[in-house]
């Protein structure tokens, strides 16, 4: 293993980087976290570090030595390698491909819809939010079905399991909860919250919310 210290380039608002940070916790590694600075305006300025490595000049970005990679899946694969215990990808085959698609879908599927209630949020009535918000609650109903009997998305805790409780905070926090239409969610998303590193990880992005008077999702008011 790289005996070099990794740097986790983040951000207070960053799903991808929340994403990574919370795989970093739960494969119990050393690495400094840097968040870049936030404002209503956006990452501004850019770090330099970020604008070296990223073509897109985004976070999260990921050193470690002579390794620098940005992209989150991209990163999740890395720490497999770097770390291979805990699991957090499936051992079986079959399986591990399922929670790769998953993990993809949150990312590339719903949270699409979720950015455009963003850029869409002074507009409730705007076509394209209510298509928006529609799409994504369908989504919620597609995970209830694919949540396994020992209330994961993909038999084990995994990735996708991490990608999917981000995405959907944001969610969450643009006007699309989860609710007891899927109970199998709720259920999945309190066992999620309860861990120790999405604790961690939710409960600082909780902290920043509220001190910038931003509204902040009642299941994330208790950490």
């Amino acid at each position: 293993m790289n005996s070099q210290r990794m740097t986790l380039y983040s951000g207070p608002l960053s799903m991808f980087g929340a994403k990574v940070q919370i795989a970093a916790l739960e494969k119990g590694l050393d690495f400094e976290l840097v968040m870049v600075p936030y404002t209503s305006e956006g990452y501004s300025p850019k770090h330099p570090e970020v604008l070296r490595i990223n073509p897109k000049a985004q976070v999260p970005v990921l050193t470690h030595g002579q390794v620098e990679i940005f992209d989150s899946t991209q990163i999740f694969e890395y720490l497999e390698d770097l770390q291979p215990n805990p699991r957090l990808w499936p051992s079986d085959i079959t399986v591990r491909a399922r929670a790769r698609r998953l993990e993809h879908q949150s990312d590339e599927v719903y949270f699409p819809h979720i950015i455009r209630l963003m850029n869409v949020k002074d507009r409730a009535n705007d076509p394209a939010a209510l298509a928006g918000i529609a799409t994504a609650a369908s989504y919620y109903e597609e995970m209830e079905k694919q949540l396994k009997s020992d209330g994961w998305l993909a038999s084990d805790y995994s990735y996708a399991d991490i990608a999917f409780y981000m995405a959907s905070l944001f969610g969450e926090r643009h006007g699309v909860p989860i609710t007891p239409a899927t109970p199998q969610l709720l259920a999945w998303r309190e066992r999620m919250t309860q861990r120790a590193p999405v604790r961690t990880v939710v409960a600082a992005m909780a902290t920043w919310l509220k001190a910038a008077g931003r509204p902040v999702p009642q299941f994330m008011l208790a950490l």
